[in-house]
């Protein structure tokens, strides 16, 4: 990867114009932040699409588990259909089992029906019950573009090191470092070699605020400094 890239979380339109204004290279497209992002409208996507040209990488995920059974798959995969002739560039999911695994037959089913377009393996991969087969697992999937991660299930400040390990493995080019994510930690993680961000809440002036464009445009000019 050449230069930084950086995700910044849209709930709606108004987000996604604010992220481009400053500086955004892309979108993850989320509905209900409260539940960590949910699959959102596909009515929200087109707006998005029509008003601003930022891809977007759409969130799939009924509740906020880290499951999916049959039906649950089903309705993820009709959605994904939806999302795209709505505008979606590519889309974010990812599953366990109920042993903690990487769920792979979940996960690929819905890489085949999102096929294809890439995706993001979300932070799923933080809470598995190995998170060294978690990563050897994900890594080998089809059309994968990156890996949300802090590295941690409590988030980057505590997951550096996991960060740092799983970049001197190989995996920084796909390493998208968010969750908990700080200023403070941007340093350490280009360093690493992780050039690729993932941020939500550091770019709204509250948990529920639309995204200040001033606060994306601090970050860009954060995550390109040597």
């Amino acid at each position: 990867m050449t230069g930084s890239l950086l995700e910044v979380i849209a709930l709606d339109v108004r987000d996604a114009v604010a992220a481009e204004q400053g500086g955004a290279d892309r979108l993850e497209v989320v509905a209900d932040m409260a539940a960590d992002g949910l699959t959102p409208a596909p009515e929200t996507v087109a707006a998005i699409a029509a008003e601003c040209p930022l891809p977007q990488m759409v969130m799939l995920r009924c509740d906020a588990s880290f499951t999916a059974g049959a039906d649950v798959l089903d309705r993820l995969s009709r959605d994904a259909k939806a999302l795209a002739q709505a505008g979606a560039a590519g889309f974010v999911f990812g599953f366990l089992d109920g042993a903690g695994a990487v769920d792979l037959a979940a996960t690929e089913a819905l890489i085949h029906a999102v096929s294809p377009l890439p995706w993001t393996f979300h932070r799923a991969v933080d809470h598995a019950a190995d998170i060294q087969a978690s990563w050897r697992a994900v890594r080998l999937l089809p059309n994968l573009a990156t890996v949300l991660t802090s590295g941690s299930p409590t988030g980057v400040g505590e997951g550096l090191s996991v960060l740092r390990g799983r970049a001197d493995a190989g995996d920084g080019s796909i390493i998208l470092a968010g969750g908990g994510l700080r200023a403070a930690h941007v340093p350490a993680l280009l360093d690493f070699g992780i050039r690729a961000f993932h941020v939500g809440s550091a770019v709204r002036a509250g948990w529920s605020d639309p995204v200040e464009w001033r606060l994306v445009r601090r970050w860009r000019d954060l995550v390109e400094r040597d």
